[in-house]
């Protein structure tokens, strides 16, 4: 995997300073908008020092403390910004149930924003389903490995939950129904570049910012049960988008195969919905009561975002069509 290319003066620091292997200086941070492409960028970058290598970079920095400094910076900006937009949803999501699976229900229930997969289903053009391929890849690529980072800091009936789902994700002991794998195969499939990273110049920052917040919440022990909270809403959100999205892929004509990475959501995250918001999120706060504001926080922070970037995307591949018509 390559650095990516820089989008404004915090991650071309950030980006610098890996090539060059000059000290990182957290107060680079200090002036950037948290939610912009730059700051989101350099947030990324940061992130995945604990996933992968970088080619192109001149030592390992995983734990460089000038990079963690800064990293930490950027996602304390991040989720203090998150937080503050999130307080509607948490406040009426905590009066709309007595507990916190209801909860998380309640806030996707009450979610007004646009369907990308309705679209997907429907309307979108085949380049804009590749496209829609290229944007996921970053997460695809690398499903659920964020959340195994939480692993070591839940235990009891939460762990073994916990355990079960990722046990899922990483194929149920069978190496060709791994997540990440099939996603690799279904972009094969439809004549993309299946390495993890090769698209990220071209992911939206709304979208990256999905992606950080997987890991930033992931990453920290403090931050377990937002983590949880976040599963929780993608879990309970996944299963019918993804046939809306295989009905749309085999709409535009692309090969079978890409829409099989769909296909097995559909049922895997069904399950995967209620063994989230029970047996994790509602066993983790029934033993600790006190993080009940967390896990509401992690499934507000990752709805609102999933909305942002669903607008963002559907309005560029909207001004491409008016361009494409102009011409």
């Amino acid at each position: 995997m390559e650095l990516p290319t820089p989008r404004g003066p915090v991650s071309a620091h950030v980006v610098h300073a890996l090539r060059s292997g000059d000290a990182f200086e957290p107060a680079v941070a200090a002036s950037a908008d948290v939610l912009g492409d730059d700051a989101q960028v350099a947030l990324w970058v940061l992130l995945q020092l604990h996933y992968r290598d970088f080619d192109d970079a001149a030592r390992d920095a995983e734990w460089d403390v000038g990079a963690v400094a800064l990293r930490q910076t950027l996602a304390e900006s991040f989720v203090d910004r998150l937080r503050g937009l999130v307080t509607e949803r948490v406040a009426l999501a905590r009066d709309a149930a007595d507990d916190v699976p209801g909860q998380v229900m309640a806030m996707i229930g009450a979610a007004d924003g646009p369907s990308l997969a309705a679209y997907l289903h429907r309307e979108a053009t085949r380049e804009q389903v590749l496209s829609f391929l290229r944007q996921r890849s970053l997460y695809a690529l690398k499903e659920s490995d964020a959340h195994s980072f939480v692993l070591p800091r839940v235990h009891g009936s939460v762990k073994v939950a916990l355990a079960e789902l990722q046990y899922d994700e990483y194929g149920a002991g069978r190496p060709d129904r791994l997540h990440a794998g099939m996603y690799a195969e279904a972009l094969v499939a439809a004549g993309l570049d299946p390495r993890y990273g090769r698209y990220v110049d071209e992911v939206a920052g709304p979208v990256l910012a999905v992606d950080n917040l997987i890991s930033v919440l992931a990453l920290q022990r403090r931050t377990r049960a937002a983590s949880l909270g976040q599963l929780a809403a993608f879990e309970a959100t996944s299963s019918l988008p993804s046939r809306r999205i295989a009905a749309g892929i085999e709409r535009v004509g692309l090969p079978r195969a890409v829409a099989a990475y769909f296909d097995e959501h559909v049922e895997a995250d069904a399950a995967h919905e209620q063994i989230a918001l029970r047996a994790v999120c509602g066993a983790l706060v029934a033993a600790e009561p006190e993080l009940a504001d967390d896990v509401l926080f992690g499934a507000a922070a990752y709805l609102e975002l999933d909305e942002r970037s669903a607008v963002h995307l559907l309005a560029r591949w909207r001004d491409d069509e008016v361009v494409e018509a102009a011409s």
